[in-house]
């Protein structure tokens, strides 16, 4: 390009847009602005074809060794974005223009960032040459060539203007909609740019050790109350005719993933957080749909007393002058942490007496808190590269639960963190299929995929069995000293484990963190007696399948030896005994009194690891739960049920173990260990459907449950957050199980409300899932199944409408079921954020999994087309729909499809985890089936606690 087409193109790129009014203060009108847009326009096209033979619009793609290189290179690195957007609500379309300025950190002729759906107007370098540029597809880039050498040290500005598309997709920026009372239709406009879809919004280095700050302008119409919203405050606005451009302060250095910007007509409520000396005080905002600003009150209350107990306890200041929540009626994931302006599924956000279950305030507070989280760990310091993404999701994971527990320490929640998280990973994590903590990914794909529950449950699990060994307080100042010294910088695994080790002198914190954060899996504790006084413990790595030992074949440093903080209690005494079993050690002895009666290793399963006992103990152990079940507390009888019912899964212990420590439910009230004991429950009732067994354990089951069904009944108490999680639990338990007053119950209250769909007549929220699915399955005639429709059809509050979209996928007729698959097509009707719900509610409904497997392959290039290879719901969807199949036809079949689209995506590991867990559940009927068919014609009735809770 020539040296005076470059300035022309410079001079009317800013002045028009007046684009960066600190270094131009033009005011303009719409008229006039539009003119000069055209005048630009057709300047810049005939400077486009002058000079067509140096701007080269191409597909590249770069390999080393055969292998794609994803990774930017080092040679330059963004300090400053001036970023401009102009969001087309109407169109769906989008126009952005940037300056970047860039340190030159090698000496170079070639500019690299990333860009993905862009189209460009205009790619410059001031005061410098451009050869051309080129756009490489594959690896989402925009190479930039100039023509002569940049030195090393050199400041250098890139501008761009470029134009993208927000309609058909929830991620980058996109656009969303929503209705209001009166039926009108409000476009709105948001971002979703974790982890690598910043780059579809603006070109960028979109890598998470690329900080840089950001001044952030955005248009916005002047009609219909719309406003705009960023990560900071708003600094200044311009008036351009019939819309306003917005420009907001300078950010702090932050990541590309954590930029976000929103065009609506929001409304808000706030409140002040107080920072108590750590810091300034500072406003937080909730911002909902007008309609919806009364379910915004618990989320600011919510939000604001955990902010300051996140403030408190890391001793660390919240740096930016605000902070912002908005609830997005599309959002593709739960919620998004951007720095100041964190965004959530309305679900996530919204909270209503009127709609919202205990269950939903739980999950609110929960999001919230991690979310929150997040403003210090992930944005204030950020891991280097995705690899380390626990050091994000896995603190998150692991403070949510003591923040809500600090705001609402009647909950339980620090117990609630063993049913779920650390339980439902131990499942996921005793497979083949699964990875490391710190797992190397390189493409979006890869990145993608790695947000799952090994980065968050697995992290946070992790991270909690730290703290008890080292002790909170040592672990608190580990957190306050890692977050001060990164503060705005990205760190590596090491340097959190730095900080931990500096506070502990007897201990090699480092090695025995890497035994858990560098090898995938976990072991199992076996306990033997071999003396009066001596229990001998052996470890091995514990795995769901027992023929997957045969497969192992990757080997690692550790061998699959883990250094185990084992804590345990004796009969005698509530002391807790610890010692560390190290990944070195072949046994670990504990000497006790000579009248010890059993040993219970693992206390409250702080510890991710199973625990596995000879006979003799747990026959003690379960005779203990009989007797005198409060001699263990919540959390220790939820563990044993847990490691019992996972160990049976495994073919490692007789089912006769687990069934037999059954018995003492009968006199159990707690909501844990009924959370644990109803999962497996319903699990075995699912996998003996088809056997002969399946009346006689039926029969059982439902004995198990009469007690607690007849003390839990059907009157929520609201001020009882445990209880009425229990009775949830509990309800939905027994009508699976088919108690017949249970399902009464359900189908009375479903027949009188659909007749009468009064607010009068609708269940109480706690009530409504049990009662809409329930009733629905009890009901199953078509007329039933259209009411329902129409009132899911009608509902705006979105818990409701998932309480509803459930109850329809109860139907017992197939026709409706695959009516249903086809509505959810339908953006009108199921939001694109639900559609993986309602094929997961028909696959759990035994005539719909059929149904939704048949649907899933047949429509598989339609779902790609619609949803891409890169989404992660998409991806995971395999897994769970098949994950009650247990015949080789089924896992022919599942490999049949794989043949036959042999691309995954962010899907691949999902995929070995569907095959892994057929497998499981073929291996499972063949080992378990007789096992527990022999117990049930022994014991067809519960033995009686001598002490029920």
């Amino acid at each position: 390009m020539s040296p005076n087409g470059y300035g022309l193109r410079v001079f009317l790129f800013w002045a028009v847009t007046a684009f960066a009014a600190a270094t131009f203060v033009v005011a303009v009108q719409r008229t006039q602005l539009e003119a000069d847009l055209r005048d630009m326009r057709e300047k810049i096209d005939m400077y486009e074809a002058l000079n067509n033979s140096n701007i080269g619009l191409h597909r590249a793609r770069r390999e080393t060794d055969g292998d794609i290189d994803y990774r930017l290179p080092t040679t330059v690195k963004p300090a400053h974005y001036e970023l401009y957007l102009h969001p087309n609500l109407e169109a769906g379309t989008f126009m952005g223009q940037e300056k970047i300025r860039i340190n030159v950190l090698e000496a170079t002729n070639q500019i690299v960032l990333h860009s993905q759906q862009l189209t460009f107007t205009s790619v410059y370098v001031l005061d410098r040459e451009v050869e051309n540029y080129e756009l490489d597809e594959g690896r989402q880039l925009l190479i930039v060539n100039v023509k002569e050498t940049i030195a090393v040290n050199a400041v250098i500005t890139l501008g761009l203007v470029f134009e993208g598309k927000m309609l058909g997709k929830l991620t980058g920026l996109y656009s969303s909609s929503y209705s209001t009372p009166a039926g009108q239709n409000r476009n709105i406009a948001t971002t979703k740019f974790e982890p690598t879809y910043a780059r579809q919004a603006f070109p960028c280095f979109d890598e998470p050790a690329l900080k840089a700050t950001y001044a952030i302008s955005v248009v916005h119409p002047n009609s219909g109350s719309y406003a705009a919203l960023s990560n900071m405050n708003e600094e200044d606005s311009m008036n351009l005719g019939e819309e306003t451009m917005v420009t907001f302060a300078t950010s702090v250095p932050m990541s590309t993933y954590l930029a976000c910007i929103i065009v609506s007509d929001f409304d808000s409520e706030s409140s002040t957080v107080r920072a108590n000396g750590i810091g300034s005080d500072f406003t937080m905002r909730v911002f909902a749909t007008p309609h919806q600003l009364n379910k915004v009150t618990y989320a600011l209350q919510f939000g604001v007393a955990v902010t300051e107990y996140y403030i408190k306890y890391f001793n660390v200041e919240y740096p930016l002058p605000k902070l912002d929540m908005a609830a997005i009626p599309d959002f593709a994931s739960g919620a998004m942490e951007n720095w100041g302006l964190i965004t959530y599924r309305e679900t996530a956000l919204l909270y209503d007496g009127n709609y919202s279950s205990t269950g939903n305030k739980q999950s609110i507070a929960a999001v919230l808190a991690h979310e929150i989280t997040h403003q210090w760990f992930g944005n204030l310091v950020t891991m280097q590269w995705w690899n380390d993404l626990w050091l994000n999701e896995g603190f998150a994971r692991f403070m949510q639960y003591k923040g809500v527990d600090a705001v609402h320490p009647d909950w339980g929640m620090l117990e609630q963190f063993q049913i779920l998280a650390l339980q439902p990973v131990l499942l996921f994590d005793a497979k083949l299929s699964s990875h490391p903590i710190v797992q190397k990914v390189e493409s979006p794909d890869e990145i993608t995929a790695i947000f799952d529950t090994i980065s968050y449950e697995k992290a946070g699990s992790v991270l909690r069995m730290l703290e008890s060994l080292v002790g909170s307080e040592k672990f608190q100042a580990a957190v306050t000293s890692y977050l001060t010294k990164f503060k705005y910088g990205n760190t590596v695994t090491d340097d959190f484990l730095t900080e931990v080790a500096a506070q502990v002198s007897d201990l090699d914190v480092k090695q025995l963190m890497r035994t858990w954060t560098e090898q995938m899996g976990y072991p199992v504790l076996n306990v033997v007696r071999t003396s009066e006084t001596t229990f001998i413990i052996t470890q091995q790595r514990f795995l769901s399948n027992k023929d997957s030992y045969d497969e192992v074949v990757d080997p690692v440093e550790f061998g699959y030896k883990w250094s185990v903080p084992v804590t345990y209690i004796l009969p005698s005494s509530a002391e807790v005994n610890s010692v560390v079993f190290g990944y070195d050690q072949d046994t670990l002895d504990i000497a006790v009194p000579s009248n010890v009666e059993w040993i219970k290793l693992n206390v409250h399963q702080i510890g991710y690891y199973r625990v596995n006992y000879e006979s003799s103990i747990w026959s003690a152990l379960i005779q203990q739960l009989l007797d005198e079940p409060t001699r263990f507390d919540i959390a220790d009888r939820a563990h044993l049920l847990n490691d019992a019912f996972a160990l049976a899964d495994a073919s490692q212990l007789s089912y006769r173990v687990p069934l037999e420590m059954t018995a003492y439910l009968a006199g159990e009230r707690d909501y844990v260990p009924w959370y644990v004991a109803s999962s497996n429950l319903l699990s075995l009732e699912a996998k003996l459907m088809f056997s002969d067994s399946y009346a006689n354990y039926v029969s059982y089951a439902r004995s198990l449950l009469t007690n607690v069904y007849k003390q839990v009944g059907w009157t929520v108490e609201s001020d009882n957050h445990l209880g009425n999680r229990l009775r949830s639990v509990v309800l939905d338990a027994a009508c699976e199980l088919g108690l017949p007053d249970c399902l009464d119950q359900a189908e009375q209250r479903f027949t009188k409300w659909l007749s009468e769909p009064t607010e009068e007549n609708r269940p109480a929220p706690d009530l409504r899932q049990v009662v809409y699915y329930y009733g629905m399955r009890q009901t199953s005639s078509e007329a039933n199944w259209e009411a329902l429709l129409e009132l899911f059809k009608a509902e705006s509050d979105a818990s409701e409408k998932l309480k509803l979209m459930y109850g329809l996928s109860a139907v017992q007729d197939a026709q409706l079921l695959y009516r249903l698959l086809d509505l959810a097509s339908d953006e009108t009707i199921v939001r694109s954020q639900d559609y993986f719900t309602v094929l997961q509610n028909v696959a759990d409904n035994p005539v719909g999994l059929p149904i939704v497997w048949d649907y899933y392959r047949e429509n598989w290039q339609k779902l790609v087309a619609r949803f891409g290879l890169n989404d992660r719901n998409f991806g995971k969807v395999i897994a769970s729909i098949t994950n009650r199949f247990a015949t080789e036809l089924k896992l022919q079949e599942v490999q049949a499809f794989y043949a036959k689209y042999p691309e995954a995506g962010a899907g691949a590991a999902s995929r070995q985890q569907a095959i892994e867990t057929i497998k499981i559940n073929i291996n499972w009927l063949k080992e378990n089936q007789n096992d527990i068919a022999s117990w049930l014609d022994g014991s067809a009735a519960p033995l009686t606690s001598k002490n029920p809770l």
